[in-house]
């Protein structure tokens, strides 16, 4: 973060100085008072099980130089201003006098002016599935040409995004951001906060149907992306580096067809007549070897992430480092050592008598359980007993039981051994279990060295639990 005075902090977000002299030196951000060290400015939003203002005061014992709040604390603080509700943000039901609101619109003013300020190119990153692998595999490829800033995990929403552009500083290159839609807008409200020069879109899918209604409402919100995009600019002007350049995979009709929504010079990825493509794809075990095929020349890459998925992912991560100054065999081998960075996504452990999980729980919809399963599929190499220990998909709508019936029949067209269904009666053909215990105490009974388990279910469910629970069963293990 830039350091600023908790004055200057009230001068960008419009709020005012409480109990403060306005000296206070700020130099970093955080919402989790557990995480406040000397200099921070504390965050304080109300939450499901707790209110942030009652924490204002634990905040400064811990060294914050103040606190960010939309109602007066007992602590030295910027008193965000008063602003209309927002509908659909991420902490609405549990925003009752409107306080959360207000700080939220002065952390993104916050965000916005260091952002503005900053000499970083912003890298946006949007799509129904895979966007956090992405990110992670961009920042990987984007290291090695300079101080690079992600955030760690789906740091993706109103909070999330400002959160991770505030910690950039004049030293960093690139700032690479993940953008999420609950609905129609929130992609372009995240884009005037940090306006991104270049924009990755990787597909349109099934994630949160139920609350856009159709997956062409879901495409209309994820194209906000690419319009707020900078005009193109010729790749061989030396203005190169100021024009938005729309990242886009060409692989998927619907994202193929956004080229006509943005002005910014369109790089394509994805297919065979793509800019950025694979050839001679194979898969070592269910990781993805591949040659990376640029305008720019050909390289080998081996990827050490789970899933033949991740192909596509790479794909995207490779055209953002060209832009940006890569050379194929840079990327290739970037990309080559990348390791999986964000938990509970494709997170595979094996534990010392030879069973295997993978650990998917983080989240899901139809597309992101579909890569999952082949994956698993990939990993029992038709040696091996595969279980799928799957839970509901979340935000499908009145199309969950559908998902969950196709999901079923996917399972059974790969083969998976043993199917088993958390929480759910969806699953056609499943084995049911009522709850996370119940499912653990099955694996336990049943799993036997060697198999290969895959959990995953939208996050709400909780099956992290069921693989930290077997994993936990025997000694040591290897990663």
């Amino acid at each position: 973060m830039i350091e600023m005075r908790l004055a200057d902090v009230a001068a960008v977000t419009g709020g005012r100085l409480h109990r403060a002299s306005g000296d206070e030196r700020v130099t970093a951000v955080e919402f989790d008072s557990r995480a406040i060290g000397p200099g921070g400015l504390f965050v304080a939003l109300p939450g499901e099980r707790a209110d942030g203002h009652a924490y204002a005061g634990a905040a400064i014992a811990a060294g914050a130089a103040g606190v960010l709040a939309g109602r007066e604390v007992d602590a030295p603080a910027v008193i965000a201003r008063p602003v209309s509700r927002q509908a659909g943000t991420y902490l609405d039901e549990h925003d009752h006098d409107g306080a959360g609101a207000a700080v939220l619109a002065a952390l993104a003013a916050l965000a916005g002016h260091t952002v503005r300020a900053l000499p970083a190119t912003v890298v946006g990153v949007t799509g129904s599935s895979g966007k956090t692998s992405t990110k992670d595999l961009i920042a990987a490829a984007l290291a090695p040409l300079g101080p690079t800033v992600a955030p760690p995990g789906s740091f993706n929403n109103e909070l999330g995004l400002p959160w991770t552009a505030l910690r950039a500083d004049t030293g960093t290159r690139h700032l690479v951001l993940e953008f999420s839609a609950r609905g129609t807008g929130h992609i372009a409200r995240l884009a005037a906060v940090a306006p991104p020069r270049i924009g990755v879109v990787l597909n349109v899918g099934r994630a949160h149907l139920g609350e856009f209604g159709s997956v062409e409402a879901i495409a209309q919100a994820k194209g906000e992306l690419v319009e707020a995009l900078p005009a193109g600019v010729d790749a061989r002007s030396a203005d190169a580096a100021l024009g938005g350049v729309a990242v886009l995979n060409a692989a998927d009709p619907l994202v193929a067809a956004m080229a006509g929504r943005t002005t910014a010079r369109v790089v394509t990825f994805g297919n065979a007549d793509a800019d950025v493509r694979a050839e001679d794809v194979r898969l070592d075990g269910a990781r993805a070897r591949f040659t990376l095929v640029t305008p720019a020349g050909r390289a080998p890459v081996a990827l050490r992430l789970v899933g033949g998925h991740h192909v596509g992912n790479a794909l995207a991560a490779a055209a953002v480092a060209l832009e940006l100054g890569g050379t194929p065999d840079g990327i290739a081998a970037a990309l080559s050592a990348a390791e999986p960075a964000s938990k509970w996504r494709m997170e595979v452990t094996e534990r010392a008598d030879g069973l295997t999980v993978v650990n998917d729980a983080y989240n899901s919809n139809p597309e992101s359980m579909r890569a999952a399963l082949g994956a698993l599929a990939a990993l029992g190499g038709g040696i091996r007993r595969t279980w799928a220990v799957l839970g509901r998909m979340a935000e499908q709508g009145g199309a969950t039981a559908a998902a969950h019936a196709e999901i079923a029949a996917a399972a059974r067209e790969l083969r998976v051994d043993r199917l088993v269904a958390v929480g759910t009666t969806d699953y056609p053909g499943a084995e049911h279990t009522e709850d996370v215990g119940a499912a653990l105490e099955l694996l336990r009974a049943q799993a036997r060295p060697g198999d290969v388990v895959l959990v995953k279910a939208s996050r709400a469910v909780g099956l992290e639990r069921v693989a930290e629970g077997l994993l936990q069963a025997q000694g040591p293990v290897q990663r």
